[in-house]
């Protein structure tokens, strides 16, 4: 709650004053999140920190030319506005492509850690599975476990009702069950 009332400051600030330190603030508390989207639909990184960049230039836009919009959630426009040009971005390249499993980058591991290196071993092997997801599913499952947002912020960036969101989160998990279950 104090979060989205802080958010909700920092937007009007922006919005109402211009007020570039307010945006420096919103972009601290994003850009490691947005980043991290981004990042997992097209794994490369610098197609990722083009698109993050592309983000939050946009959303200073959308702040300052439509102050008389109403923003019910600022993490539901930032995820959207993300999610818009992660698509742009695959619409310029002609077409969508299934991600290369010999492309997936390893999460990093600290030497001589048994259980790090178990455990991010495990994390990159989920990952591969959900790559294999289809979209719907991939996105769902991202927002709601690795950015933790709520299933109405979901609802919102996604443009569907909170029980689309909710069945769809439902059938991602079931099928993540079983494709994990299957190796």
């Amino acid at each position: 709650m104090v979060r989205i009332l802080n958010e909700k400051w920092l937007v009007y600030q922006v919005r109402a004053k211009k007020d570039p330190e307010a945006f420096a603030s919103l972009y601290d508390l994003y850009v490691e999140k947005i980043y991290r989207f981004v990042y997992f639909k097209i794994n490369n990184k610098e197609d990722a920190e083009d698109i993050v960049s592309s983000v939050f230039l946009k959303v200073w836009s959308y702040l300052i030319e439509y102050t008389e919009k109403e923003i019910d959630s600022f993490s539901g426009l930032i995820y959207k506005i993300a999610r818009n040009l992660v698509i742009d971005h695959y619409r310029e390249k002609g077409k969508i492509k299934k991600e290369d499993l010999e492309d997936f980058e390893e999460l990093p591991a600290e030497e001589n850690n048994y259980e790090t290196v178990a455990t991010n071993m495990e994390v990159e092997q989920l990952m591969v599975v959900i790559k294999k997801m289809k979209q719907d599913y991939q996105e769902v499952l991202l927002l709601k476990h690795v950015e933790e947002l709520s299933t109405a912020e979901i609802a919102e960036i996604l443009g569907k009702s909170q029980v689309g969101v909710r069945i769809t989160l439902h059938r991602a998990i079931k099928k993540l069950q079983e494709m994990v279950n299957k190796k």
